[in-house]
C-alpha cells in the first residue's frame, strides 16, 4: 500500500494531462467550425497532434537521458501549455495545427516520463495493482475529458485557457514530490519492421485500430454537429466511445486467452463494419439511439489494438518486448496521423457517413487480410497473457512485458 501511495503523484499528473490533453481535439473541432475553418483544416489538426505525438515518443527517452525526469516532463508539460494559450492569439487553421503539435509532444512526452519512472520504482508484488490502477486513471481521464467539451465554449480564450491550466497543474504533483527521480532506462530502438516480420496481421490490425480511434475521436465532433448534436450531446457521443471500449476490455481479453486471436480479431473487425452500419443508420433516430451506437462502435474497435499486440507478442522473444511494443506504437502513429485529415476530406466530399464509410472498408481490408494470414501458418505454440495495451510511449512495453511473460499459458 505504500508503494501504491508513493506513486499518487504519478497519477494525479497523468489525470490532470488526459483532462487537458483529452479535451482539446474536440474543443478545436468545435471551434474550428464557430470560426469557419473547413473540415479538411479541421481534419488536419487532428492529424497534426499525432505527428507531434510521434515526434515525442521518439524524441523524449533521449531528451530524459540529457536532463533527467522532472526537467524533461516540465518542458513538455511547458509546450502543450504554451501550445493551448496561443490558440486564441493567432486565429488560423496552420497556425493552430503548429499549435497541436505542441500538444501532442506534450501527451508523449509526459507519458514516456511517468512510464518509465513506473517502471524503475514498480516491484513484482505491486505491478499488478499498480498497472490497474493506472489504467483506470488514464480511460477514467479520457472519459471525463470528453465531458468537459459541455461546459466548455467553442473558440473562446477562457476554455483554452482553463486547459491550458489543467496542463501546468499536471507539473505540481511531480515536480513536488519527495521520491527520489530513477535512474535513466535506456531509450528503444526503433525497428518498425520487427513487428512486421512478427506478425504482418497484428501491425496491420494496429493501423486499422488508429484510423478508427482517431478518426473518430479527433472528427467525431464534425460527424455529431452535422448529424445535429449540441455541444454538451456530442462531449456524451465521444464519452459513449471510450465508455464502450472501456467495458469491451475484459470480455475481449477473456476472448483473445481462449480462442484463437486471428479468429478474434477477424470477428472484432467484422463486428466494426456492423457497428459503422449501425452508427449511421442511427443518426436520425433521436439521442438514445445516437449514443447506443458510439458505446456499440467503441466496444467493437476499442480493444482491436491490445489484440493484435497480445498476437504479436506470441511469436516474439521475452527480451524483444520493448522494441516490438514500440514498433506496433509506430505503426499506430502512423495510421493515427493520416486518419483525421483523409477522414475530414471524405466528409468533406460525400457527407458525414463517409467517416464510417472509411472505418468500415479499412476493417474489411483487415477480415481479408487476417482469413489470407490464417492460411500462411498456424498459431503460435505459445501463447502471451491478454494485456490492455494504452497508446501512450515507445516505453509502455516496459511495463506491460512481464506482465505477459508472467501468466503465459
Amino acid at each position: 500500500m505504500r508503494l501504491l501511495l508513493s506513486f499518487a503523484a504519478l497519477f494525479l499528473s497523468i489525470l490532470l494531462l488526459q483532462l487537458s490533453s483529452g479535451g482539446v481535439g474536440p474543443l478545436d473541432a468545435l471551434s474550428g467550425i464557430e470560426l469557419g475553418f473547413s473540415t479538411e483544416q479541421i481534419g488536419l489538426l487532428g492529424s497534426a497532434h499525432f505527428l507531434g505525438f510521434f515526434i515525442g515518443c521518439w524524441w523524449a527517452p533521449r531528451l530524459m537521458g540529457t536532463i533527467g525526469h522532472s526537467r524533461a516532463f516540465a518542458a513538455f508539460a511547458a509546450a502543450g501549455a504554451i501550445g493551448l494559450l496561443a490558440h486564441m492569439l493567432v486565429v488560423d487553421p496552420y497556425a493552430w495545427a503548429v499549435m497541436r503539435i505542441a500538444s501532442g509532444l506534450c501527451v508523449a512526452g509526459c507519458y514516456t516520463v511517468v512510464e518509465a519512472w513506473l517502471q524503475a520504482k514498480l516491484t513484482n508484488a505491486a505491478r499488478g495493482r499498480t498497472m490497474g490502477i493506472y489504467r483506470v486513471v488514464d480511460l477514467g481521464g479520457a472519459l471525463l475529458a470528453q465531458l468537459l467539451i459541455g461546459v466548455l465554449e467553442p473558440a473562446d480564450y477562457v476554455s483554452y485557457n482553463f486547459l491550458a491550466i489543467l496542463c501546468c497543474a499536471t507539473l505540481l504533483p511531480l515536480t513536488l514530490t519527495t521520491a527520489k527521480p530513477p535512474d535513466m532506462p535506456d531509450a528503444p530502438r526503433l525497428r518498425p519492421m520487427l513487428a512486421v516480420r512478427r506478425s504482418p496481421l497484428a501491425a496491420a490490425g494496429v493501423v486499422v485500430a488508429a484510423l478508427s480511434s482517431a478518426a473518430f475521436r479527433m472528427v467525431g465532433p464534425l460527424y455529431g454537429q452535422e448529424v445535429g448534436l449540441s455541444a454538451d450531446q456530442i462531449a456524451w457521443f465521444l464519452a459513449a466511445f471510450i465508455l464502450g471500449g472501456a467495458l469491451a476490455q475484459y470480455p475481449v481479453g477473456w476472448l483473445a486467452d481462449k480462442y484463437d486471436r486471428r479468429w478474434v480479431l477477424i470477428w472484432l473487425s467484422g463486428a466494426a463494419i456492423v457497428s459503422s452500419a449501425v452508427t449511421v443508420g442511427t443518426q436520425s433516430s433521436g439521442i438514445v439511439g445516437i449514443m447506443g451506437s458510439a458505446a456499440l462502435f467503441g466496444l467493437t474497435t476499442f480493444p482491436i489494438y491490445s489484440v493484435a499486440a497480445a498476437h504479436a507478442h506470441d511469436f516474439a522473444a521475452p527480451q524483444e518486448r520493448v522494441e516490438l511494443s514500440a514498433a506496433l506504437m509506430f505503426f499506430f502513429a502512423l495510421g493515427a496521423i493520416a486518419a483525421p485529415y483523409v477522414a475530414s476530406a471524405l466528409i468533406d466530399a460525400f457527407g458525414p457517413p463517409a467517416l464510417f464509410a472509411m472505418i468500415a472498408v479499412a476493417h474489411l481490408v483487415l477480415v481479408g487480410f487476417g482469413l489470407v494470414r490464417m492460411r500462411a501458418r498456424p498459431a503460435s505454440d505459445t501463447r502471451t497473457s491478454y494485456v490492455y495495451a494504452p497508446r501512450t510511449s515507445f516505453l509502455i512495453g516496459r511495463l506491460t512485458g512481464r506482465s505477459r511473460d508472467r501468466n503465459k499459458d
